[in-house]
């Protein structure tokens, strides 16, 4: 698939945040209710994936 349009590309870019949101909001879920992690832990994990992508992802879109 090759995507020249830039609204196009910001359309896929949100359709794919949408997308890990909801599979990384249900890991989460089931990580508290199957192990019952602090929801402490859980805020640090969700700040360590933002921070993740801050570094990694960030840098490639500019």
């Amino acid at each position: 698939m090759v995507i020249h349009d830039t609204f196009a590309i910001s359309y896929v870019m949100i359709v794919f945040l949408c997308l890990g949101v909801i599979l990384i909001g249900g890991l989460l879920v089931v990580m508290r209710l199957r192990h019952s992690y602090h929801p402490n832990l859980i805020g640090a994990l969700i700040g360590a994936m933002l921070c993740f992508l801050l570094l990694e992802a960030l840098p490639a879109l500019t």
